[in-house]
């Protein structure tokens, strides 16, 4: 037997925080070391954080990033153990991604990305140049000042594994995996045991098991022990990177970290047996007959051995399940994360939440609530760190820290129901009792003195005082009465962020909190400036649907029983004055239902469709209920309100992402915001499909009948609403 112990970790990484990141980089190799583990995995760019983005610009960041690692290796950090760590690399004119192999205070290799992640959230190619080079390993000179204190010149560079007495190891990062053709796939031909991909990988519902099919599939038909390491947290932006560092030997998992954690570090381990994977590659013929006629890859050859023999007092890890969060356990806990490391790192003191009683901001407020739960929770764990932060954030003194969910809300969280007449009674005790099961500090403020004193000036400005429309107003009057009263709530909101620590005597400031969802940015169903606009938003990239799955979740699991009611009232506005044969609801405002705008946002993005490709398929998909010409008008519906009010999303606040279909016009989904909302050219073809199609046979699929079957693939969904 060669028994081999290895670790791999999630680190919670703070883009251009050096100290920071060290701090978790050495930690997480401390505790490697302990385990007995003789390789450590780090995720990618662990050094500088992923997320630097033009700050990889900089020549500062990078001569810092080598700064830290000579740090490393003038200590006994790599003493007995190889440690791969992820830091840009300028080499001549170029800069790569890369990972820095070390083991006894000398750099082995680097390894340069040579797959870099460009689409989506990703803009690597910006930043970075792909290792196209295939051949032979290069030279390279280290940087004066590294050189000097390592005593040593020169470094190989480039693709290639390093070959111990015992077994080969070879780097892979992140996208590579991915790609077409992975590079483990030839270099396990070659001989490689143990794979390590470093990687920055971003939270998103429903897609974990994509990335885990993934390793096992790497080792399952060739071998292999396949370690994934991954940064986990806010490191600054947008993104939450999900964790989950696991270890797979020959396709099984045999350890696998947290998805979700408040915790900086986490470190995990395996014994594994490399004959295991001798084992299975020579029983397999192809991969023998392969292996025979392999295109050499370039070594360094390191004269130490990684393994042990035959030893009882070292347990062999077994496979285990894998471990999946349901789609809403992770709206619970990766927004609630992502909070905490937001909230610990801006120096705030806490949160507000305009609480209108209604699904998206309740959601907002039971995901806060949840972040309370987790923060209590992992105290009593024994999270130093987290207790730390939570002392200071909730103002505690002398010996004192959270031990109650409860009483930590009330001390870091303000709620506020802002009511007008146009309010019902039902959404205020709503947001009251929800606001009371979280622990939360809880105002009721009615704005139509405000709203009075802008209509006021207004008329004596000009004259004219506008009228709602179930009152004769017009459609300008009613929806600029609308507009007002939003955007006077969020005047209120950062006011009373600003302002109600220093009346209860407490430091700092609070973030506002907003509460938009990913359906009502698509088709512009918010008021520009109104209680969308907020510090940062961790609902703004998940669909009303899934919210509402959601909100039944944590009725029952989070206790907020509250919740339940919330979530069976019809979605509502409250922005225009109730009458005995008129009450204001979404679906009727938008002209359209939340489920139908999940499935236009899924073709307009996920699949890539126009409005005559999205009316093509539609026609499959609806064509049992509605005729072509129907379709047609709800398409063109669509693109009308969705061009007219995409300009909003240029000022949308900071949104957690989680959704595939997110309109989010930062990085995400980059779009013009000034359209020709007719559509000309475009409902021209529409109509001329339409028309000749009347009067022919038209064979539609049954229902039940899989998009698949009809041409288009179905979104990776648990929820059979949140296909196509």
């Amino acid at each position: 037997m060669r028994l081999l112990k290895v670790a791999t970790c999630n680190l919670n990484q703070w883009a251009m925080d050096f100290e920071c990141n060290m701090k978790n980089i050495k930690t997480s190799i401390v505790q490697a070391k302990a385990s007995g583990a003789v390789i450590r995995l780090g995720p990618e760019l662990e050094v500088t954080g992923y997320g630097c983005e033009d700050h990889f610009l900089e020549l500062d960041t990078v001569t810092h990033a080598w700064e830290c690692l000579k740090e490393l290796l003038l200590g006994d950090w790599t003493d007995d153990i190889l440690c791969s760590i992820g830091m840009p690399v300028i080499k001549g004119a170029e800069r790569y991604n890369c990972q820095v192999l070390c083991m006894n205070r000398r750099i082995i290799m680097i390894r340069p990305k040579m797959c870099l992640a460009n689409d989506g959230n990703y803009r690597e190619l910006r930043w970075f140049t792909a290792w196209k080079q295939r051949g032979e390993l290069e030279e390279f000179h280290l940087p004066i000042e590294i050189s000097e204190a390592l005593s040593q010149e020169s470094v190989p560079f480039g693709y290639g594994y390093i070959q111990f007495i015992d077994t080969a190891v070879a780097a892979e990062v992140c996208e590579e995996l991915f790609s077409p053709v992975p590079p483990h796939a030839e270099l396990a031909l070659n001989g490689v045991e143990v794979f390590m991909n470093a990687s920055g990988s971003h939270h998103q519902l429903r897609k974990l098991d994509i990335r885990l099919n993934a390793f096992m599939g790497a080792t399952h038909a060739r071998g292999g022990v396949y370690m994934y390491s991954n940064q986990q947290g806010c490191d600054g932006g947008r993104l939450y990177y999900d964790g989950c560092a696991c270890i797979v030997v020959n396709g099984d998992v045999v350890a696998q970290g947290s998805q979700f954690s408040l915790k900086d570090v986490e470190v995990i381990t395996s014994q594994v047996d490399l004959d295991a994977v001798a084992s299975l590659r020579g029983s397999i013929s192809s991969f023998q007959e392969q292996a025979s006629c392999k295109v050499k890859v370039s070594s360094v050859y390191v004269p130490s051995k990684l393994t042990q023999s035959f030893n009882l007092k070292m347990t062999l890890s077994s496979p285990k399940k894998i471990m999946y969060h349901s789609p809403q356990e992770e709206i619970a806990f990766g927004p609630a994360c992502w909070l905490w490391d937001y909230l610990r790192r801006s120096g705030a003191s806490g949160f507000l939440l305009p609480l209108s009683g209604g699904a998206d901001s309740s959601s907002v407020a039971a995901i806060v609530g949840c972040m309370c739960q987790l923060v209590v929770k992992e105290i009593a764990n024994g999270d130093e760190q987290v207790k730390t932060d939570a002392k200071r954030i909730g103002n505690y003194v002398d010996g004192e820290f959270p031990t109650d969910s409860k009483e930590f809300a009330k001390r870091i969280f303000y709620t506020v129901f802002m009511g007008s007449e146009n309010s019902s009674e039902a959404t205020k005790m709503r947001a009251k009792q929800l606001a009371d099961e979280i622990g939360a500090w809880h105002l009721d403020v009615c704005i139509d003195g405000v709203v009075s004193a802008v209509l006021t000036l207004f008329q004596t400005v000009t004259g004219m005082r506008p009228r709602y429309k179930v009152d004769g107003g017009s459609n300008v009057e009613n929806l600029g009465l609308q507009n007002i009263q939003a955007r006077m709530r969020m005047v209120l909101a950062f006011m009373l962020a600003s302002l109600l620590p220093w009346v209860h005597s407490k430091p700092g400031f609070y973030l506002v909190l907003g509460s938009s969802n990913v359906d009502e940015g698509l088709r512009g169903y918010l008021t520009k400036y109104d209680c969308s606009s907020a510090d940062i938003n961790p609902i703004g990239s998940i669909s009303k649907q899934d919210l509402r799955l959601f909100l039944r979740w944590a009725a029952t699991n989070l206790g907020y029983q509250s919740l339940a009611d919330i979530e069976a009232a019809p979605p509502t506005a409250e922005l225009e004055p109730i009458r005995s044969d008129y009450s204001q609801l979404d679906e009727v405002d938008m002209g359209m239902t939340y489920e139908e705008l999940s499935v236009y946002g899924r073709m307009r993005k996920i699949f890539r469709c126009g409005p005559v490709s999205m009316f093509k398929n539609l026609c499959y998909k609806w064509g049992t209920k509605l005729s072509p010409a129907e379709v047609a008008e709800k398409v063109k519906y669509f693109f009308k309100y969705y061009s007219i009010n995409r300009h909003k999303m240029t000022v949308l606040t900071p949104s957690y992402h989680a959704e595939s279909y997110s309109p989010e016009d930062n990085r995400f989904d980059l779009r013009q915001f000034l359209y020709n909302s007719r559509w000309p050219y475009q409902f021209k073809k529409i109509d001329e499909i339409v028309d000749g199609l009347n009067g022919d046979s038209i064979a539609f699929p049954e229902e039940g009948t899989s998009a698949k079957e009809v041409g288009i693939v179905a979104a990776n969904s648990g929820d059979p609403s949140a296909g196509l």
